[in-house]
C-alpha cells in the first residue's frame, strides 16, 4: 500500500447473538424507570432497539432534573448495548448530567470487575466519553484553551484506562473482549510509558498471531499511528 492510499477501518464484527437479550431487558427497565411510554415495536429486533434508544434520549432531554438512581442505569444500559455507535445515546446524556470524570471512572470499574460481556461493552462505550476537541490551529494540533483544559481534566483517567485495557487485552482470551478493546489501545511504543513497553509488545504479538482476521488487520493499522 502506498503512503497516499487511504486506510480503511473494518467495523467491529457483530456481537454474539445470545448477548443481545440482556440489552433489551436493561433498556426496557430504564424506560420504565423514566416513566416513559415503551416502544410501539416489540420484540428483540433492531427496529425496536432504535426506538427504545430514541425514547430514552427524548425523555432525558425533556427532564427537569435526573431522578436518583439514573446514573447507574444509564451506564449499565450503555455497557450492554451491542451497537458501538448507538450506545452513545446513553453515554452522552450521562456525561452531560453527571460529568465526564464520573462516567469514565464507572467504565474503568466495569473493565476491571465486570463479566466478559460487560468488559466488552465498557470498551465500546468508552469511545463516547472522549472530549470533542476544538482547535486554534488544526494542522499543528493547537487546541483552544477550553479544549486543552477539558482534555487535561481527564488525562489521568485516560492513562488509567489505557493501562487497564492493555492488561485486559493481554490476559483475557475472550474474542469479543479483545475485538472491542483493540481499537482503543495506543500501540505506538513511542507514545507509551517505559513501564508498559513489554505489555504493548505482548499485545501486538497476540493480535498479529491471532486466528481472528479482524485482530490481525486492525493491529497493523494501529502500530504505526
Amino acid at each position: 500500500m502506498s503512503d497516499d492510499t487511504p486506510r480503511t477501518y473494518a467495523p467491529l464484527p457483530d456481537r454474539p447473538s445470545d448477548r443481545r437479550a440482556a440489552f433489551h431487558g436493561h433498556v426496557a427497565e430504564l424506560i420504565e424507570f423514566l416513566g416513559a411510554e415503551p416502544p410501539a415495536t416489540t420484540g428483540p429486533d433492531r427496529e425496536g432497539e432504535h426506538e427504545a434508544r430514541s425514547i430514552v434520549r427524548r425523555t432525558l432531554r425533556a427532564a427537569d432534573a435526573p431522578p436518583e438512581g439514573l446514573f447507574e442505569r444509564l451506564v449499565r444500559t450503555a455497557v450492554y448495548d451491542p451497537n458501538p455507535s448507538f450506545n452513545r445515546q446513553f453515554i452522552e446524556p450521562a456525561v452531560r448530567l453527571y460529568g465526564r470524570r464520573r462516567v469514565k471512572a464507572a467504565l474503568i470499574d466495569v473493565l476491571r470487575t465486570g463479566t466478559d460481556e460487560e468488559r466488552a461493552g465498557a470498551a465500546r462505550a468508552w469511545y463516547w466519553t472522549g472530549v470533542s476537541v476544538r482547535y486554534l490551529d488544526r494542522e499543528n494540533r493547537v487546541m483552544t484553551p477550553e479544549s486543552r483544559a477539558e482534555v487535561d481534566s481527564v488525562a489521568d483517567l485516560g492513562a488509567e484506562w489505557q493501562e487497564a485495557a492493555l492488561r485486559e487485552f493481554v490476559a483475557n482470551e475472550d474474542l469479543d473482549v479483545r475485538r472491542c478493546l483493540l481499537p482503543g489501545l495506543v500501540l505506538n511504543t513511542r507514545r507509551r510509558p517505559a513501564e508498559l513497553q513489554d505489555l504493548v509488545a505482548e499485545a501486538v504479538r497476540i493480535a498479529r498471531g491471532h486466528p481472528d482476521a479482524y485482530l490481525r488487520d486492525r493491529v497493523e493499522i494501529q502500530v504505526g499511528e
